[in-house]
């Protein structure tokens, strides 16, 4: 696993989704604060090929912007249609007041 720099604690505010960029890879990534947490998932939606960060948490769920499916940001999961193939959900440390995810390396 690789940890990847995600954000800085207090970045993020409650209910907030952001695109991150990282060196090193070629898809950008989604980071989540809900309930206190961090989460992070792969940007791209599942089924329209549109940045998720651009969509709403609603419920401990991203709303996609371009058909209004929705995905688990716990888990993945698609939750609404056109949405069903889950989303890539990527573990989370914090550390010395950093936000890391920890990615699979090729």
């Amino acid at each position: 696993m690789k940890k990847v720099l995600l954000c800085r604690v207090g970045e993020l505010t409650e209910g907030e989704v952001r695109q991150v960029s990282a060196p090193g890879f070629e898809e950008d990534f989604a980071v989540y604060m809900m309930d206190g947490q961090y989460f992070a998932s792969d940007d791209l939606c599942t089924h329209g090929m549109v940045s998720l960060s651009a969509g709403e948490i609603v419920d401990g769920q991203i709303f996609c912007p371009l058909h209004d499916g929705a995905f688990d940001i716990r888990t993945g999961k698609a939750t609404v249609l056109p949405c069903r193939i889950a989303l890539k959900i990527y573990a989370v440390s914090v550390e010395d007041g950093n936000v890391f995810g920890l990615v699979p390396q090729d």
